[in-house]
C-alpha cells in the first residue's frame, strides 16, 4: 500500500511546541561573490526538540556547517541570511517560575549585538572540527574555559576555576586540577577535543552543535568521544545537532537524521526509519557506501555519475536530477516539494522527491533488498 503524502508547510512540525528547542523555517543563506551568488542554504526547514540528538549528513559543500553557523549567526562574510526564520524557544517553569515558553527570533538579532552574544556559548554552543581554531595558544586551556564561565555566569575567578576543573573531570580528563593549566600544544588530538567539549559545556547550553568533531581522530578515539557525547547528553538533557559525512557515526548517536544535498534538506526521519526504509535516491547512494563487516549484508554499491548542481547557477527542477537514474521529465522542470510520508508506526518521514512511492516499491529502502545501481 502506498503511503499518503502531504506537503510540508511552515506549520508542519515533527516536534510539539512545548518540546521544541530550535526551529528553522525556510532559511536561505547566500554568499555574494564576484563570480556570482552562491545559494549555500536554499529554504532549509527543520526543528530540534529538547534533549534530542539530530544528525545532519551529506557530502562536503552541501551546507551542513553553514546551517549551524546560520543558527549561531556567525555566517562569515560575504555570506548573509536573506530570508527565513530561526527561532529559539526558552522553556521555563522550574524553580517556582511561571510555566511558559518564550520564542526568540535569532534571525532578527544584530549578528554582532549583545543579545546574540549572550546566547552564544550560554544557550547554544558549538564544537568545531579543529580545536586549534577555537583556542589561543598563548593562554592555558583553563584560562580560556574560565573566560567563558565568567562572561556568561558572572562568577568570581576562583569559582570559575573550580567549575573548569569539575567539567574537565566530567569529560574524562586525567588529573583535571593539573590539566587546567595546560597549553594547547601540550595536548594530544583527543585531549584537545575533550578540552573543546569542556569549553562548550561550561555554561550548560541547551543545544550543542558538533561539527564533525571526530573526523581527525583515530577510530578508537572517535568511539570514546561519541560515547562521551552520548553520556553527557543523557546526564544533562541537552540537545545535540551532530554534523558528519559518516553515516555509521550518525546512526550511533542520533535520534533523527537529516540528509542535505546542495543546500537543501532532501530527507528527514527517525534514525531507525531512515536506515530501514530510505526514500531518496541520494540517501540510497550514501547508504551503499557504508561498509558492512558481514559479507552477507553487503549491498550493491551505487556509483553516482554526472556533476553536482552548481549552487551559484542551479538548473530548474530537482538539483539531484543530473546524477539520478530515476529522473523523469517532471524532474527537469519542477522542483520537488519537501513532503511528509506517514510511517507504519504513525511517525513522520520527510522527503524531497517526485517518485518516493515508486522507489520504495523498487527496493531503494526495502530491508533485505539490494540497492539498485545508479548509472
Amino acid at each position: 500500500m502506498v503511503n499518503d503524502a502531504r506537503n510540508m508547510t511552515q506549520t508542519d512540525h515533527q516536534t510539539p511546541l512545548d518540546n521544541r528547542l530550535i526551529e528553522l523555517k525556510n532559511v536561505k543563506t547566500h554568499f555574494f561573490l564576484r563570480e556570482g551568488t552562491v545559494r549555500a542554504l536554499d529554504s532549509v526547514s527543520f526543528d530540534i526538540g529538547l534533549g534530542e540528538a539530530l544528525g545532519v549528513v551529506g557530502e562536503s559543500g552541501c551546507g551542513k556547517s553553514v546551517t549551524a553557523k546560520a543558527i549561531l549567526r556567525i555566517v562569515p562574510e560575504p555570506g548573509k541570511i536573506i530570508d527565513g526564520e530561526n527561532t529559539l524557544y526558552r522553556h521555563h517553569g522550574a524553580n517556582g517560575r511561571p510555566a511558559g515558553t518564550d520564542a526568540i527570533n535569532l534571525t532578527e538579532m544584530d549578528a554582532r549585538g549583545p543579545a546574540i552574544r549572550a546566547i552564544r556559548g550560554a544557550e547554544i554552543a558549538m564544537i568545531f572540527q579543529e580545536p586549534m581554531t577555537s583556542f589561543r595558544p598563548v593562554h592555558t586551556i583553563g584560562f580560556q574555559i574560565m573566560e567563558a564561565i565568567i562572561l556568561h555566569q558572572h562568577v568570581k575567578k576562583k569559582q570559575a576555576r573550580e567549575r573548569a576543573i569539575e567539567i574537565l573531570a566530567r569529560v574524562g580528563r586525567p588529573r583535571p586540577a593539573q590539566a587546567v593549566d595546560s597549553y594547547l600544544h601540550q595536548l594530544s588530538g583527543s585531549q584537545r577535543q575533550r578540552a573543546m567539549i569542556t569549553m562548550t559545556l561550561s555554561c550548560n547550553p541547551s543545544l550543542l552543535m558538533a561539527d564533525e568533531p571526530t573526523t581527525a581522530l583515530d577510530v578508537t578515539t572517535q568511539a570514546q568521544i561519541l560515547d562521551l557525547l552520548r553520556h553527557l547528553q543523557e546526564e544533562s538533557g541537552m540537545a545535540i545537532m551532530f554534523i558528519s559525512h559518516n553515516l555509521s557515526v550518525v546512526e550511533y548517536i542520533a535520534h533523527r537524521v537529516g540528509v542535505m544535498y546542495v543546500g537543501q534538506l532532501v530527507e528527514l526521519a527517525d534514525t531507525n526509519e531512515l536506515f530501514g526504509r530510505l526514500l531518496h535516491p541520494y540517501t540510497g547512494a550514501l547508504m551503499s557506501a557504508v561498509p558492512k563487516p558481514d559479507r552477507r549484508m553487503q549491498k550493491v554499491r551505487i556509483v553516482l555519475e554526472g556533476e553536482v548542481a552548481d549552487p551559484s547557477n542551479p538548473a530548474t527542477g530537482c538539483y539531484f536530477r543530473p546524477r539520478c537514474s530515476y529522473a523523469v521529465d517532471r524532474c527537469k522542470i519542477e522542483r520537488p516539494v519537501f513532503r511528509d510520508f506517514d510511517t507504519p508506526d504513525g511517525g513522520q518521514h520527510f522527503v524531497s522527491c517526485h517518485r518516493p512511492e515508486e522507489l520504495t516499491w523498487r527496493g531503494v529502502g526495502a530491508p533485505g533488498v539490494p540497492l539498485p545501481v545508479l548509472s
